[in-house]
C-alpha cells in the first residue's frame, strides 16, 4: 500500500493505483468525462487535472500513479483554473441544445458546465456538425453532442469483447463511428447509453417520451435469464418508461444485458390481455372476473370427474415469481394430481429419482472471475448467459483458461483453449473421451457407472488438452448450458460431467436457463416432489406425476395417456416446449385448457378460458436465482386493466373450489410459508446424481439432425412483445444453417429456399452457410412464429431444396 494525502486528508491505495482512487477512497469528488472504474484509463478529456506537490503543471487524476509521501490538491486556484479551461474547450464544439436533449437533467457535462464552466462564451466562430449515425433500432445517436471520451469504443473493446465503435479523424474533425455499413448488434450494447457522459448516445426506444425528473425510479430483479440482474425500474404515469441497472458487484456489476434493458416495451404491447376472456360455442367474448374464474372452474371440475384427477396437466414458466408456483403446485396437488412441472424444454427426465438437490450454478457467481480454468459444455453462452459470459471473459484476459463441448461453434469474443464441436449425437461420447484422459492423467479407477462407455470410446488429442487443463489450472468448474438442458441425453452428459469434476475436485454447475429455474424446484414445481421447505399435508400430498414431456404426449409407450385439461401459467406452448408441434398438437385436443397469461398470443386458437396476469412489474414476489440467490422484489405499476396478479388468482380459485390453505392476504403470507424460519435454501442445493448407469449411445445412421437453439430475444413471453428487441439483427427471420460439406452433398447455396421436415410438420426457409457446425446437422431455432411448425429441438430432420 502507499500512502498519499489529498487535501490534507490521509489515504493508503494499492501499488499501481492512481490518484483518481485514492480520490473515490476518501470521498473526494474529482470532476471527469473519460474516466469510469471498469474501464482501461484513456486520460483524455482532461477534467480531472488536479495539482501535485513539486509537479510543474496540473496532472490529470485518473493516469497519475501514486507514489509514497504524495500530496494532491483538488479545490486549489492552479487546479479549479485548469478544469474551467478544459470545460471551455469542451463546450466550443458542443451545441446549446440542452432543452431538446433526451440527456438534460441527468448529464454529465451539464452538471460540470454550472460549475466549472463560463457564464458564457468567448467563442464566436461557426461549431462543428457531426452528421448522425444509425447504430440500429436501440441506440439514438446526436454525434455533435459527443466530447470524445471514448467510453464506448472502450466499452465495446474491453467488456462486451468486440469493437463495433472507433474513433477516426484527427483534432477537431475526430468521430465515433461505425465501420461502414455496419451497426452495434452486442447483446450488451445498451450499455453505452449509461456509458455516454453527454447526450451523444440515447435510448432510441426511450427517446423524447419524458424527461428525467419526471421518473419515479423504483428497484426490481430482471424475470430474464437466471443471473437475476438488479434494476431500476422508471415510471411515469403509471407506465414502465425506462430501465437501468441497480449496481450488484456479486451479480450483474453496473452492468444490463440488451434483453434486461429493453424488454420493458414488452410490458406496454398492444397484444396485453387485459380483460378476462371465455369461448363460448367457438366465440371468444370479454367477461368480468366472477364469470370466467367460475367457467374455469366449472371445466376443471367437469373434466376431473370424468377422467379422475390425474387428468390435469399443469405447465409453469419459471419465469414465473416463486409465490406464484409455489400456490400453483398448491393448488394441483389439493386438486389430486401431481401433474406439474416447469422444465418445458427439456426432454430427457432419467435424472428426476436419482438426483440429489436442487440443480444450481454450483459456485457464486462472482467466484467465477476466480476460476482458471472452465468446461463449458452446450451453451450459446453469449445470448443464454450474456453478463456471465462477460465475467468469463474478463477472467480470460487473467489468465482463464475456456474449453468448449458444443455443437455450435459460435464466437465467444474470447480466446478459447480448446474447443470440440460435434453433432448433438455425439457430444455424450466427446464428454466420455474427455473422462477417460482424466482418469489416464489421473491414474483412478474408471467409475463402475461408466466402465462400459470408456472402455468404447479412444482418447482424442482435444480430449486429452481439455483435461489437462482442467487438472492443472485450479480452481477449475464445468458448466452445463441450455443446449445441454434440452439435450434428449442430458443424464448421461450431467453424470459424465459430474464424474470428471469428482475427479479433479473442480465446481461443477447447471446455467440456470431463467430467472427462477432454481425457485421452481425449491417451490415443488416439478411432479418429484412437492414444496421443499413446507411440510403440510396439502403440499406433499401426490407429490408424484407427469413430467412436461409426459404431459405433451412424448413417450407413447406410457401407461398413461396425456391429460385431458390443462392449466397454464405464463407459457406459450408453441414457443416454450421442446416440441412445438406436439405441444400444439395436445392443447388443441385437450378438452379443457385455462391459459393464465398477460397476452392473448397464440392460446385464442387452443384455449377456453384467458385469464390476464400481472408481470413481474405489477406484482410483488421473490426470484432464486441460479446461485441460489433470494431476491424480492415489489410492483413498481398498477395491475393494466382488469389484470390481476397470478397469486391473486390462484388464492380465489383455491378458495372458489373450497380448497384448504388459501387464506392469504398479501404475498409476504405466502413467502412466510414457503420460508419458515429455520429453512435455508442453500441446504437443498447439490448437482449430484446418484446410480444412473451410462450405456454406450447407439451409432447413428447418418441422419439429419437438428440442432434447435433458443434465440436470445425468443426467450420468453415479455421478450417476444418487445418492439425494438424484435428489430435487431439477433432476431432476424430463422435461417436454415449448414456445414459446407453438407451444403455441396445436398447442392444446396447460400440463399436458396429450403423446404425442413420434422414429423408432420414442415417449413420453409432460406438456407445459410455456417464453416463451424458440424456434418450431419442442420441449425435451425425453436421457439420463433417460422418454426413453430417444426418438432423436437434435437430430432431427425427432413431437408431439400425447392
Amino acid at each position: 500500500m502507499i500512502n498519499i494525502e489529498i487535501d490534507g486528508k490521509q489515504v493508503s491505495v494499492p501499488k499501481g493505483g492512481t490518484v483518481m482512487d485514492g480520490a473515490r477512497e476518501l470521498g473526494i469528488y474529482i470532476p471527469h468525462f473519460c474516466y469510469h472504474k471498469k474501464l482501461s484509463i484513456a486520460a483524455n478529456c482532461r477534467m480531472c487535472l488536479v495539482q501535485v506537490e513539486k509537479a510543474p503543471k496540473p496532472l490529470p487524476a485518473c493516469a497519475t500513479p501514486v507514489m509514497e509521501g504524495m500530496k494532491v490538491f483538488t479545490h486549489t486556484e492552479q487546479a479549479i483554473t485548469a478544469q474551467k479551461g478544459v470545460m471551455e474547450f469542451l463546450l466550443i464544439n458542443h451545441p446549446l441544445d440542452c432543452p431538446i436533449c433526451d440527456q438534460g437533467g441527468e448529464c454529465q457535462l451539464q452538471d460540470l458546465a454550472v460549475g466549472y464552466g463560463a457564464g458564457q462564451s468567448r467563442y464566436t466562430e461557426p461549431k462543428r456538425v457531426v452528421v448522425n449515425k444509425n447504430l440500429g433500432p436501440l441506440i439514438s445517436t446526436d454525434m455533435t453532442r459527443c466530447i470524445h471520451c471514448t467510453r464506448c469504443v472502450r466499452f465495446g473493446q474491453e467488456i462486451a469483447g468486440i469493437m463495433e465503435l472507433g474513433m477516426a479523424g484527427r483534432g477537431e474533425h475526430v468521430e465515433i463511428l461505425t465501420f461502414v455499413g455496419k451497426s452495434v448488434d452486442s447483446e450488451l450494447s445498451g450499455n453505452v447509453i449509461d456509458m455516454c457522459p453527454v447526450g451523444a448516445l440515447v435510448s432510441k426506444p426511450f427517446r423524447y417520451s419524458a424527461r428525467t425528473w419526471e421518473l419515479s425510479r423504483r428497484k426490481s430483479i430482471s424475470p430474464h435469464c437466471g443471473l437475476g440482474s438488479n434494476l431500476v425500474v422508471q415510471v411515469k404515469q403509471n407506465r414502465v418508461m425506462r430501465v437501468l441497472p441497480r449496481e450488484n458487484e456479486d451479480i450483474n456489476e453496473c452492468w444490463l444485458s440488451d434483453k434486461d434493458r429493453f424488454s420493458y416495451e414488452g410490458l406496454n404491447s398492444e397484444d396485453r390481455l387485459t380483460k378476462p376472456m371465455i369461448k363460448r360455442e367457438g366465440q371468444w367474448q370479454e367477461c368480468d372476473w366472477q364469470d370466467a374464474l367460475a367457467f374455469a372452474i366449472d371445466g376443471l371440475k367437469t373434466v376431473k370427474e370424468k377422467y379422475g384427477a390425474q387428468s390435469l396437466g399443469v405447465l409453469a414458466s419459471p419465469h414465473s415469481t416463486l409465490e406464484e408456483l409455489y400456490l400453483l403446485q398448491k393448488l394441483t396437488r389439493s386438486l389430486g394430481s401431481g401433474n406439474i412441472d416447469h422444465r418445458l424444454r427439456q426432454s430427457d427426465f432419467r435424472m428426476d429419482s436419482q438426483l440429489q438437490g436442487i440443480p444450481w450454478l454450483g459456485t457464486r457467481i462472482a467466484d467465477i472471475s476466480q476460476l482458471k480454468s472452465v468446461l463449458i459444455i452446450g451453451s450459446t453462452l453469449r445470448k443464454d448467459h450474456p453478463l456471465i459470459a462477460q465475467r468469463i471473459r474478463q477472467a480470460v484476459k487473467k489468465g482463464l483458461q475456456l474449453n468448449l463441448v458444443n455443437p455450435v461453434g459460435d464466437d465467444l469474443l474470447t480466446k478459447k483453449a480448446n474447443e470440440v464441436i460435434v453433432a448433438p449425437a455425439a457430444m455424450v461420447t466427446a464428454l466420455a473421451e474427455i473422462l477417460k484422459a482424466v482418469i489416464e492423467l489421473k491414474q483412478v479407477p474408471t467409475p463402475e457407472n461408466a466402465s462400459e462407455i470408456i472402455d468404447s470410446v479412444n482418447v482424442t488429442d482435444t480430449a486429452r488438452q481439455i483435461a489437462s487443463s482442467l487438472i492443472e489450472n485450479n480452481p477449475a468448474a464445468i458448466y452445463l448450458g441450455n443446449l445441454a438442458q434440452h439435450h434428449p441425453d442430458f443424464t448421461d452428459i450431467h453424470v459424465l460431467a459430474q464424474h470428471i469434476t469428482q475427479i479433479i475436485g473442480a465446481k461443477f454447475g447447471i446455467l440456470g436457463e431463467a430467472a427462477n429455474s432454481v425457485g421452481a424446484y425449491f417451490a415443488g414445481a416439478v411432479p418429484s416432489h412437492g414444496a421443499l421447505g413446507v411440510s403440510s399435508k396439502s403440499t406433499q400430498a401426490m407429490m408424484t406425476g407427469l413430467n412436461a414431456a409426459q404431459m405433451l404426449g412424448a413417450n407413447t409407450n406410457l401407461s398413461a395417456a396425456p391429460c385431458q385439461c390443462y392449466l397454464l401459467m405464463n407459457v406459450e406452448p408453441e414457443h416454450d416446449t421442446h416440441h412445438s408441434q406436439q405441444a400444439l398438437k395436445i392443447m388443441k385436443s385437450a378438452e379443457f385448457v385455462v391459459s393464465m397469461s398477460a397476452y392473448r398470443g397464440n392460446a385464442v386458437d387452443y384455449a377456453d378460458v384467458l385469464l390476464p396476469i400481472a408481470p413481474f412489474t405489477e406484482t410483488s414476489g421473490t426470484f432464486i436465482n441460479t446461485e441460489g440467490r433470494i431476491q424480492t422484489f415489489n410492483g413498481v405499476v398498477p395491475p393494466l386493466g382488469d389484470t390481476r396478479p397470478s397469486w391473486k388468482v390462484l388464492r380465489v380459485l383455491g378458495n372458489l373450489m373450497q380448497l384448504d390453505g388459501f387464506d392469504y392476504e398479501t404475498p409476504e403470507q405466502i413467502r412466510d410459508e414457503i420460508f419458515p424460519t429455520d429453512v435455508d435454501v442453500s441446504q437443498y442445493l447439490n448437482n449430484q446424481l446418484a446410480g444412473h448407469v451410462i450405456s454406450v449411445p447407439a451409432q447413428g445412421d447418418e441422419k439429419l439432425q437438428r440442432i434447435g437453439e433458443v434465440p436470445i430475444y425468443q426467450a420468453d413471453p415479455i421478450v417476444r412483445h418487445a418492439e425494438s428487441l424484435q428489430q435487431t439483427n439477433d432476431a432476424a427471420k430463422p435461417q436454415a444453417w449448414m456445414s459446407p460439406a453438407l451444403m455441396e452433398r445436398l447442392n444446396i447455396s447460400v440463399g436458396d429456399n429450403v423446404s425442413l421436415k420434422q414429423d408432420d410438420g414442415g417449413v420453409r426457409l432460406l438456407a445459410g452457410c455456417d464453416e463451424k457446425l458440424p456434418d450431419n446437422c442442420v441449425r435451425v431455432v425453436c421457439a420463433h412464429p417460422d418454426t413453430v411448425p417444426l418438432g423436437a429441438l434435437f430430432g431427425e430432420i427432413i431437408i431439400e431444396k425447392l
